[in-house]
């Protein structure tokens, strides 16, 4: 093959997902009436925000060739804190602090160290004590959440304090604070992924763990250190989803999990480990939003949401094989 023709094939295999969200949006705006505005693409960058969050610390994670089931719970429990804390109605206790913005750093804090906690957790029984992450995250995905409905007793924190609303209801160039803040999220990881010696050490684990591990790499401390960030990452997306609903319930977030994982996947992210970037990933949220809002404009029930996202996580999981076999014909 000519060096052109590949260079371009191997760029159409890295952006395949960008571009077939071009296409949806494109296919979408053509036959759907009143899609296509500016305040249809803006919602759907704000409903994506709390998923784009939660998909980052999973891809992380999945990156390295192991998995993390736990990132829904962990969000539902961070935002249940910020929500106990800092919430006047229902369960909320109200807190005030003096100056008032503390409020947003303090419980941004609080969430992200409740996720980096159950994460490290995590972390070390599957790293160190050479436990399947699937299992130890799958129980995670079910203590944590029960934690949740023990705090709260199955009721729920109103009226987040104004200090820290103020993210959701102020906006830039039309868009809210809260889905700046995703997408800045997703342009620093992005970065480190890309051109930190972390980021390529995360991938180099989940290509070859045994050859990375040989090669002088510390496999195991940056195994854990990405478990900590997809715990902490988890807990943001639990402070983005409080904001989002002024408060929280003992069910918030469930269904985000799978959510996620398809993002992922869609996203280019393979299960296998080693393969992925986040760009795609966040083109993957945006492309579930598309499809979300696409069927409520058009008044479908909602249960063909579910069913259109399983045969997109279906068509990734076999683009993905096809691509691998592709790239090993170009190798």
């Amino acid at each position: 093959m000519h060096p052109r023709s590949r260079t371009i094939l191997e760029f159409i295999l890295d952006n395949l997902v960008w571009f077939m969200l071009i296409v949806v949006l494109a296919l979408f705006s053509a036959l759907i009436p009143n899609y296509f505005q500016i305040g249809i693409f803006t919602n759907i960058i704000e409903a994506s925000s709390v998923l784009g969050v939660m998909s980052i610390g999973l891809a992380l994670v999945i990156i390295t060739g192991h998995m993390d089931l736990s990132v829904e719970s962990v969000a539902a429990l961070s935002a249940m804190a910020v929500g106990i804390l800092f919430c006047s109605a229902g369960i909320g206790l109200g807190i005030k602090l003096n100056p008032e913005w503390l409020m947003v750093p303090v419980s941004l804090l609080l969430a992200c160290a409740i996720g980096a906690l159950i994460g490290l957790v995590n972390g070390f029984l599957v790293v160190k004590l050479k436990m399947s992450a699937f299992i130890i995250t799958l129980a995670s995905f079910i203590w944590v959440r029960g934690i949740v409905l023990a705090v709260s007793g199955g009721r729920s924190a109103q009226d987040l304090d104004p200090a820290i609303r103020w993210f959701a209801i102020e906006r830039f160039a039309g868009i809210p604070l809260s889905a700046w803040i995703a997408i800045g999220c997703f342009l620093i990881f992005s970065v480190m992924m890309a051109k930190t010696p972390f980021g390529r050490h995360l991938i180099m684990i989940g290509g070859n763990e045994t050859a990375t591990f040989r090669a002088g790499i510390r496999v195991t401390r940056n195994l854990i250190i990405a478990f900590v960030m997809a715990g902490a990452i988890a807990g943001l997306a639990g402070w983005l989803l409080a904001i989002r609903t002024s408060g929280a319930t003992a069910n918030l977030g469930v269904g985000l999990l799978f959510n996620a994982f398809a993002a992922v996947v869609i996203g280019g992210v393979s299960l296998k480990g080693g393969v992925g970037a986040l760009p795609g990933v966040y083109a993957g949220v945006l492309l579930l939003s598309s499809i979300n809002t696409a069927i409520n404009l058009m008044g479908l029930p909602a249960n063909y949401t579910q069913v259109i996202h399983g045969f997109l996580v279906l068509a990734a999981v076999l683009l993905d094989t096809f691509k691998q076999r592709l790239r090993q014909r170009l190798a």
